[in-house]
């Protein structure tokens, strides 16, 4: 019984402390692997430099979406051509997780 409480207590610890010990794939300038994470962005179907999945909790990025001058991280505007980067919407293994926001975009 001794051996069982220790174990489920080594989980439950294991379970509580992994995910805060997880880095973010974007880091705290706002960039991933040498991108900055805000401009003009293009959405395509395939080859595009991140793959991106929409969140509703624990994004590494919030996104406001802008009708112009996407200076700051987190700033987008979606644009058909002159693109900064792309991006292609998947619902598993995406490089970066991302969550709309109306205001206060940027690195959680």
């Amino acid at each position: 019984m001794k051996k069982l409480t220790a174990i489920l207590t080594v989980m439950l610890f294991l379970a509580m402390t992994l995910p805060a010990l997880a880095a973010s794939a974007v880091n705290r300038d706002g960039y991933w692997k040498g991108i900055k994470l805000c401009g003009r962005v293009k959405v395509v179907e395939h080859f595009a430099d991140i793959k991106v999945q929409v969140v509703s909790s624990f994004p590494d990025l919030k996104v406001k979406v802008v009708d112009s001058f996407p200076d700051d991280i987190g700033e987008w505007q979606f644009v058909e051509y002159g693109e900064d980067f792309t991006v292609q919407f998947v619902n598993s293994f995406p490089d970066i997780k991302i969550k709309y926001v109306n205001s206060f975009p940027g690195v959680e």
